[in-house]
């Protein structure tokens, strides 16, 4: 008992609190902190997805450079469907056959600046794009910008849409 008073009370901050506040405090605190251990959970699951997917476009983007088609093809959906800068719009057949085309040999391909936004199983990829190499035209250089949209199915992300822009100049 403590200046005749039988409720238990404990020191803090050079004061007095009650037991029982410093008890609804601790399960205040406590009660916050599991509510948070699913938000934390979620937003690494996100960054690994995030990470998972910029990998799998740096090998797609290598598949294409190297010409290993089979892998290439596994990584686009289906459904894939490409825009490029001169407005021609392919599938995934039709962009497997234009990149195998013999005359196209590609001596860079390279993604610089690449940023990935999640959204559930859908993550958006934006970046700039650097190809040269030569064609039945002769030396090329491309400098685009580009946006990659892959969807996570069945457990495994897929390409499902790209499209190539050629930047403005000032």
């Amino acid at each position: 008992m403590v200046n005749g008073s039988s409720r238990k009370e404990l020191a803090a901050g050079g004061g007095m609190m009650k037991y029982e506040e410093m008890r609804k405090i601790l399960l205040s605190a406590v009660t916050l902190c599991l509510l948070a251990v699913p938000l934390i959970g979620a937003a690494a699951q996100e960054d690994s997805d995030a990470a998972q997917v910029r990998a799998l476009d740096f090998k797609l983007t290598e598949a294409y450079k190297q010409r290993k088609f089979d892998l290439l093809a596994s990584l686009l959906d289906d459904d894939f469907v490409i825009t490029f800068e001169d407005g021609n719009v392919y599938g995934k057949t039709g962009y497997i056959s234009f990149s195998a085309t013999s005359t196209i040999n590609v001596d860079v391909a390279e993604m610089t600046d690449v940023k990935v936004r999640m959204h559930k199983n859908t993550a958006i990829l934006t970046g700039v794009y650097h190809e040269k190499g030569k064609d039945k035209d002769g030396p090329y250089d491309f400098h685009d910008r580009f946006t990659d949209v892959w969807m996570k199915s069945g457990g495994k992300w897929r390409l499902i849409a790209s499209h190539y822009a050629i930047p403005l100049k000032p």
